[in-house]
């Protein structure tokens, strides 16, 4: 799966910061462009990392795929 992700330099601290518009609050930095990229890339899989659910004995869990 493919992700757009947005590298702005900042001067103010001389580093990269790293977003991706589709996934709310997945972002990340880095010293250098590249590792802005890299740790974007770890972002991105943590952020889609399913997370534990407590269920109820009478609930059910179903996953879903959904067309790209």
């Amino acid at each position: 799966m493919k992700f757009r992700i947005v590298v702005e330099y900042d001067p103010e601290t001389t580093s990269y910061a790293a977003y991706c518009p589709e996934l709310p609050g997945c972002c990340s930095a880095g010293d250098t462009e590249k590792e802005a990229v890299e740790n974007a890339k770890e972002a991105i899989t943590l952020y889609l990392e399913p997370n534990p659910v407590k269920l109820s004995p009478n609930d059910k869990i179903f996953e879903i795929e959904v067309p790209v």
